[in-house]
């Protein structure tokens, strides 16, 4: 567990220029005070300690700001750069060398039951607000843009932005999008509510007869 500890600490201070010692990022950065917490929490939840393991977890949350569930896996050398509201799943798995930042959830939509929430490949950066919701995979080498929304499975090597989330590069290509013939989400929910009272309507005229 030690030499994972200076992997994430290295780790941060690769990536983070305004990092200036080893012991400044270990003691004084709340994202990896998070991931070392949690990395106890996950060994006593694994050993079925469960209380333990919670009171591990929500001490981290309330000392940092970042919430992550004691069950979710974390690879090697996960950065989570300031890491304010980051919301972190039970049935997340990362991969190695993830970069995370402020506001971001990895979690569930409340329809799936057993893996509920997403996994994460390895060297994926998933920028400021982004929401990766569902039990799908975000490929190795993928971006998801701040403020995204992503609610459906990831190619590898791919950035996607918006909301919903859909991909505008993948291995190195810009990925050409119809702007013309995108789908009016009033027109659908429109038409869907006609359908709805038509239906309705067919009922009460049978009960009525």
């Amino acid at each position: 567990m030690f030499k994972r500890i200076i992997e994430d600490v290295n780790a941060v201070r690769d990536r983070d220029p305004a990092a200036r010692s080893f012991w400044e990022v270990f003691f004084l950065y709340p994202g990896v005070k998070a991931v070392r917490m949690h990395r106890r929490a996950h060994f006593y939840y694994k050993h079925n300690m469960m209380f333990l393991a919670r009171l591990v977890s929500q001490r981290a949350a309330r000392k940092t700001g970042i919430e992550i569930h004691p069950g979710a896996t974390i690879g090697r050398r996960l950065v989570i750069d300031h890491g304010t509201g980051v919301v972190i799943g039970e049935t997340t798995e990362i991969g190695d060398d993830v970069l995370i930042y402020q506001g971001v959830t990895l979690g569930g939509t409340g329809k799936d039951t057993g893996k509920r929430h997403p996994t994460i490949g390895n060297n994926v950066m998933i920028s400021a607000g982004a929401k990766v919701l569902g039990p799908f995979k975000i490929g190795d080498n993928s971006r998801v843009a701040a403020g995204a929304v992503v609610l459906e499975e990831v190619p590898p090597n791919s950035t996607v932005v918006g909301v919903p989330a859909r991909v505008v590069r993948q291995d190195g290509k810009r990925v050409a999008l119809d702007q013309i013939h995108i789908p009016d989400p009033v027109k659908q929910k429109m038409d869907s509510l006609e359908a709805r009272i038509e239906e309705l309507e067919a009922l009460l005229k049978e009960k009525v007869k």
